[in-house]
């Protein structure tokens, strides 16, 4: 049995048994692939998957158990390869930080700058997607944490850290009439079409909820990924914008207008989520303090020591 059948395995399963998709992700082709996890089912004497010629179609009961395993070997060797960096390369290595474009492009930017002067010799790697798909990055250990708002905790492999509570507001052209509202209201929104984040993201699920509340039905026209794009048609004149207050910029955004909308929906909060499992090397800690300062090594280690598996 060898690591690499193991990450062949794992890498198969992660994309949903495409295997031509798994040799382009780990360099390699798609016949070497299908050979190692053959000869890894044979020494195992079990079949992992089940086939349709030679395609992999679904796996077998006890192949979900041997990919779980796997997980969790090749997590450890990452382990025992950045525990030994930390003392044979102080102050080098790679720390990979998967994030929503709301976090990396308006919370981030003065925390990765402080944190690349303290540590000029990590490598910074910085990911985008949806919470569901960063959560997934770290628990399938392509990278070291998640900061997301929505879906980490619904990741039992991750361990949530709270950093900050955050709300929301309405963005409007210069001369709209909501400008003139004594105090804004979720009645007086819901009389113009509305553009806000995707359901995933960026607390979205807070906004249906407070119209729900009071059995208003908003008028969702457009919905997007990130804040900027939110801004752009609201700038064009397709509706008001709902979004994180700290994607507002007075400054860089002066076609508009911002309208706290606190009072309205209840707060939302950001978390960092780590695996379970992981080994963090010193920068990783400093990068999250940097973050939250409120959460110090020895916090999270009280964390990750109270939740281990």
């Amino acid at each position: 049995m060898k690591l690499q059948q193991l990450r062949y395995l794992c890498e198969a399963d992660n994309q949903k048994l495409n295997l031509s998709k798994a040799a382009q992700k780990l360099h390699t082709s798609q016949p070497a692939i299908s050979k190692q996890i053959q000869l890894l089912e044979d020494e195992l004497g079990v079949p992992i998957f089940i086939r349709n010629g030679k395609r992999l179609i679904q796996v077998t009961p006890p192949g979900q158990i041997i990919i779980q395993i796997a997980r969790k070997i090749l997590q450890e060797a990452e382990n025992l390869k950045k525990a030994a960096q930390e003392y044979t390369h102080e102050g080098r290595g790679t720390l990979t930080i998967a994030t929503t474009h709301t976090q990396a492009r308006y919370v981030l930017p003065p925390v990765i700058k402080r944190f690349t002067v303290l540590h000029p010799k990590v490598r910074l790697i910085l990911r985008q997607g949806s919470p569901v798909q960063i959560s997934s990055l770290v628990t399938s250990g392509e990278a070291d944490i998640a900061i997301a708002t929505e879906a980490i905790e619904h990741f039992h492999e991750l361990i949530m850290l709270p950093c900050y509570q955050w709300n929301r507001c309405v963005v409007v052209p210069p001369d709209h009439p909501l400008l003139h509202e004594e105090k804004l209201s979720l009645e007086a929104i819901s009389q113009y079409p509305i553009i806000t984040y995707d359901f995933a993201f960026t607390g979205r699920s807070k906004i249906n909820q407070a119209f729900e509340k009071k059995g208003l039905t908003p008028n969702v026209v457009l919905t997007a990924i990130d804040s900027d794009v939110i801004k752009t048609y609201v700038e064009l004149g397709l509706g008001i914008g709902i979004l994180a207050k700290m994607a507002f910029d007075p400054q860089r955004d002066e076609q508009l207008r911002a309208i706290d909308a606190s009072h309205l929906f209840e707060p939302s909060t950001t978390r960092i989520g780590i695996s379970r499992t992981s080994y963090l090397q010193q920068f990783v800690f400093d990068f999250i303090e940097m973050f939250a300062p409120h959460l110090n090594r020895a916090s999270i280690q009280t964390k990750l020591k109270n939740h281990a598996v």
